[in-house]
This record gives structure tokens, C-alpha cells and sequence, in this order.
């Protein structure tokens, strides 16, 4: 029989819980912004594939948004029930900030969503545009306050310790800008918009190696693979910032990603190896001499910090965050090679006619969500046993449950979410697998109509009529 307890249960409830939920904010987030630079392009160029294709995309968001909505309720809820103690002594911090997303984000993105998806014939274009700009600014809003109160808890600032024991907001803005906010929302937001940029191209590929000849095939995946080439080098640079940034902040979680025990100078890179925290020692470890320091440290004989330097009891689990960030790590090579090979094949105008470059892009549409997934187990993970680093212990913030309440839950968890969420993704899918070029229905006839009446009005000019 196995001996786990509430709190390993409660533990595993959530992460399972966050891993679904995370995929959707971190697709929606690229493909709201996607969506609002496709309506301006076409309310700019006039270009009716722009729109054919906002038409496409659009049902997709709204599926992709449901579903993120729905298990982000989950998360709020569970935060009360499995981890209430954290919710008592962080709660003066954490659920202002909850608020505020409620309040900017969610209000915004609901206030709005129903224009951009049925007000097409309600409202003029450029509302219409406004509408989903203002989608778009919502989820980027949403984003900004969960890595807030996610980066307070990895890095908090800005509190004090109130009479009764809890964490209480001393400064707001150094609460918010917390010393690792800045660097984990660029790194979030930049990965989201990779994610998105892999599916759209993924998705575009897929029709392209059907139809060479569809239009708004080719336009998807040109767009998303110069997302691709321009973005993954920017999300490499912005991610050694964040390396350094947790360096300062939290040395114990480098040494676990790096997969060293032992302080040392001129420290190399491990490749690839295999933690045991119980010999405390990487073994079959393959390396490269100072490199890692180097990377580190931007210096060949800067020192980087073993395990061996903190606490035992302090260690995470450095088996999974030493491969989770590899995970991570080789995903974005392979997109940053499948953007420099849609350069060049850019370069010697065979863009379209690379087969096994659309062969390539659709094997790496779920690239970002691996990337995400696991750059998350590295950040959380790494964290431990802290929920707030430094301040709370995990195990001192979990309810006084049993293991039977919590066990029944996360049973009941994994059956619906596996039932209604596997339930969205294929029907996304399906949305996905129909042809971007479709026919002309009524209502886009009928926006295009009025979109070239409001342009012929803009440019009447009564000098010369």
C-alpha cells in the first residue's frame, strides 16, 4: 500500500489542475493579440484574407477562452479548500491582487468579448476593431496581476507581518513590482506569443501541404513563422535575464537546474545526467567545462553555488527541475531552428515550397505548450518547499484535511477534466482541420459591404465632385 498523504494529494490536485489550465491563458493570450493584428491589418490594407482569416481564428479563441475561464474558477476554489492556511497568511497580499485581475482583466475581456464575436454587423469596423483591441489589452491585464502575485510568492517584497501572523501589503509597489515580476511577465508573455505562433503555423502548414494554393493558408504561416524567427531569439535573452535575475533571488533553485551539489569555480555545464539528491551528486553526468559558468556568471571562473551551500531540507526536487527546464530549453532551440530555416528558405524564395519545412512546423505546433508546461514545473518545483519562498513552508500552508477528502476530489478532478476538456480540444481540432479559404457567407459579405462604404465616405472629396 502506498502512504501519501493529504497534503502530497493536495499537492498533486493542484499541479494536475494548473496544468490544464495554464495551456489555455497561455494560447489565448498570442491568439487574442493575433486576432487584433489581423483586424487592423485589414481595416488598414483592405486585404480580405485578413478578415477571413479573424473569422476563423476567432471561433477557436472563444473555445480556447471558455475553457480557461472555467478551470481558472477551479484553481480560486481549490486555493480555498486544499491550501487555507496560505489563503489566511498570504490573503492580505495575494487576494487584492486577484481582485484587480477580476476587476481590470476579466471585466474587460467579458465586456467585450461580445462584440468582437457576434457584433460584426451591430457596430461599425473600427469599434468593432476597438472591441477586440480591448480583448486582447484584457488578457495581456490578466497575465500582468497572476505573475504579480505568483512573483510575490517567489520573490516577496513590499510586506510586513501583522499582529496576527500575516502577510500584510507595506508598499504596493514593491509588492507588485516585486525584485522577479518584470522579468517573469516579459518571459510569460513572449512565450505565449510563441505558443500561439506555433499553432497558427502548425495550423497553416497543415493546409498548405493539402492545398499549396490557399491563400490564407500561406498568409497564417507566413505570419507565424516570422513570429517564430523574430521572437524565439528575444524570448532566449529575455530568459538568461530571468536565469540571472533567480541567481540573486534564489540560488538554491539554479543549483537544482544546473544539477549541481557542490560549490565550485569554473563550474561546467551538465548537459544532460541524472540528480540524486540522496547521494548528492549528478551521476552519468555529461558536461562542458566553464561553460556553465560562463553562462552563469557571464565569466569563465565565476563561482556558482552548489546544493550543498543551503539546507538540506531546503532542496527541491532537482531531478524534476534539472530535466523539466532541459525539456523547456530544447524545445526553444528547435523553434529558434525552425525560424532561422524559414529565414532562409525566405531568403532563397522557396518558402512555400519547402515541404519538410511544413512537415517540420506542423511536428512542432505543440512545442509551446511543452515549453510552458515545463518551464512552469521548473519555476514551481523549484520553489519548493516554500510557497512563499523564504517566508511559508508548504507543508505549514495545506488545510487540516485527510487524505480520503482530498484523494476523492482529485479523482472527481481528473474524470470531469479529462471528459469536458478532452472534450474542447478535439472540437478545436476539428475547427482547426477545416479549410481557412472558405466561401463568402452573408454576414462577412455583408461587413465587407459596409467596410467599403465607410471607406468611399473617408475619402469623398466635395473639391472634386
Amino acid at each position: 500500500m502506498f502512504d501519501i498523504s493529504a497534503l502530497d494529494l493536495a499537492r498533486f490536485q493542484f499541479a494536475f489542475t494548473i496544468s490544464f489550465h495554464i495551456i489555455f491563458p497561455a494560447f489565448t493570450i498570442g491568439l487574442a493579440s493575433y486576432l487584433a493584428v489581423l483586424e487592423g491589418m485589414w481595416l488598414w490594407k483592405k486585404d480580405s484574407r485578413y478578415l477571413e482569416l479573424f473569422n476563423y481564428w476567432k471561433v477557436i479563441f472563444a473555445v480556447a477562452f471558455a475553457m480557461g475561464v472555467v478551470s481558472g474558477i477551479v484553481m480560486a476554489y481549490q486555493i480555498g479548500t486544499n491550501w487555507s492556511v496560505f489563503s489566511d497568511k498570504a490573503g492580505p497580499i495575494i487576494g487584492p491582487l486577484m481582485g484587480y485581475e477580476v476587476l481590470t482583466a476579466f471585466f474587460l475581456e467579458s465586456g467585450f468579448l461580445g462584440i468582437m464575436l457576434f457584433g460584426q454587423k451591430k457596430v461599425g469596423p473600427r469599434l468593432h476593431f476597438f472591441a477586440t483591441v480591448m480583448v486582447a489589452l484584457g488578457t495581456l491585464f490578466s497575465a500582468f496581476w497572476i505573475l504579480a502575485g505568483n512573483s510575490w510568492m517567489q520573490t516577496p517584497a513590499g510586506y510586513v507581518l501583522n499582529d496576527v501572523g500575516q502577510y500584510a501589503p507595506d508598499n504596493w509597489f514593491a509588492a507588485i513590482f516585486n525584485p522577479s515580476f518584470p522579468y517573469r511577465l516579459v518571459h510569460m508573455v513572449l512565450a505565449a506569443y510563441l505558443t500561439t505562433a506555433f499553432v497558427v503555423g502548425a495550423v497553416g502548414a497543415v493546409h498548405l501541404l493539402r492545398n499549396a494554393a490557399d491563400r490564407n493558408a500561406r498568409l497564417m504561416f507566413s505570419m507565424a513563422m516570422w513570429m517564430a524567427a523574430l521572437v524565439t531569439p528575444i524570448q532566449i535573452i529575455a530568459g538568461d535575464m530571468h536565469g540571472l535575475n533567480t541567481i540573486e533571488h534564489q540560488p538554491a533553485k539554479i543549483a537544482a537546474i544546473e544539477g549541481h551539489y557542490k560549490s565550485v569555480a569554473g563550474a561546467p555545464l551538465i548537459l544532460f545526467g541524472i540528480p540524486d539528491n540522496e547521494r548528492a551528486e549528478t551521476l552519468y553526468s555529461i558536461e562542458v567545462p566553464r561553460l556553465g559558468s560562463l553562462i552563469l556568471t557571464h565569466s569563465w571562473d565565476g563561482e556558482v553555488e552548489g546544493l550543498e551551500a543551503f539546507p538540506r531540507e531546503d532542496w527541491p526536487n532537482t531531478f524534476l527541475v534539472f530535466w523539466s527546464f532541459r525539456i523547456m530549453v530544447g524545445a526553444g532551440l528547435i523553434m529558434l531552428c525552425i525560424g532561422g530555416w524559414s529565414l532562409l528558405r525566405r531568403y532563397q524564395r522557396r518558402f512555400y515550397e519547402d515541404r519538410w519545412l511544413a512537415r517540420a512546423v506542423v511536428a512542432s505546433g505543440p512545442l509551446g505548450f511543452i515549453a510552458v508546461l515545463c518551464g512552469w514545473i521548473t519555476t514551481e518545483v523549484g520553489r519548493q518547499p516554500w510557497t512563499v519562498y523564504g517566508l511559508l513552508r508548504t507543508s505549514e500552508s495545506a488545510s487540516p484535511l485527510v487524505a480520503a477528502e482530498v484523494g476523492t476530489t482529485l479523482l472527481a478532478f481528473i474524470a470531469v477534466y479529462f471528459i469536458l476538456f478532452g472534450a474542447g480540444v478535439y472540437y478545436m481540432l476539428r475547427l482547426m482541420n477545416k479549410p481557412p479559404s472558405v466561401p463568402e457567407d452573408a454576414e462577412t459579405a455583408n461587413w465587407k459591404r459596409l467596410m467599403g462604404i465607410t471607406a468611399a465616405a473617408s475619402s469623398f472629396d466635395p473639391q472634386q465632385h
